[in-house]
């Protein structure tokens, strides 16, 4: 008897999450390798796996402590694999950072305020609030008029598993962002942050001339 299928959507995304996770640790160095894609492929087929007395595949395992991933975290995984297998770049450093600084805003305003550290829930805005459609719709607009493409499309998505049914989840920020696509963004930002601070001070050093004795 097979699973429900939002059961089998949350383990798909999972799946591809860390097969994408896998394939961008084997490449980091030397590129993609075909030793690379084969291990990958691999790691796919075997999260499918049962083991245990249950029976369960061996990703429902890595369910159980990750939890449902986002519609947006898996669409960026597979966006990434398919960049590197394919060798092709369809989204620059501008919009991933864009992209990044949104998620990793939206985390900074969503999770203080779920965990109680507020007299308001922002979470509550995820059961069918107008006034998050109108927020998200602005800033997809606003992206897709500077010609930013990738934003809306993860809200698009987003918007239209929401609306399916496909996770478990009947709340929009699940589908939208989870916490380790919070965690990532959020990363990403200070890396870029101290990356450029480093090249501000480097700059500034390098126009300082020595003085003439």
């Amino acid at each position: 008897m097979l699973p429900p299928a939002n059961d089998l959507i949350a383990l798909l995304g999972i799946n591809l999450v860390l097969s994408a996770g896998c394939l961008r640790l084997l490449s980091w160095r030397r590129g993609v390798t075909p030793w690379a894609k084969w291990v990958t492929a691999a790691v796919f087929v075997l999260l499918w796996c049962p083991v245990g007395p249950a029976r369960l595949p061996l990703v429902a395992y890595v369910r159980g402590i990750s939890s449902d991933l986002s519609i947006s975290l898996v669409a960026i995984a597979c966006l990434g694999m398919y960049q590197r297998l394919s060798g092709t770049r369809l989204v620059d450093g501008r919009e991933r950072a864009l992209v990044n600084a949104v998620f990793a805003a939206g985390a900074v305003f969503l999770y203080p305020l779920a965990l109680g550290w507020g007299d308001w829930d922002a979470y509550r805005l995820g059961w069918g609030s107008p006034g998050l459609w109108a927020v998200l719709l602005l800033i997809s607009l606003a992206c897709w008029a500077k010609g930013f493409r990738l934003l809306p499309v993860l809200v698009a998505l987003a918007l239209l598993a929401w609306a399916a049914g496909a996770l478990e989840s009947t709340n929009l920020w699940d589908y939208l962002m989870d916490p380790w696509l919070a965690v990532a963004a959020i990363f990403q930002c200070l890396k870029l942050a101290v990356v450029w601070g480093f090249a501000r001070l480097r700059g500034t050093q390098r126009g300082v001339m020595p003085s003439s004795s």
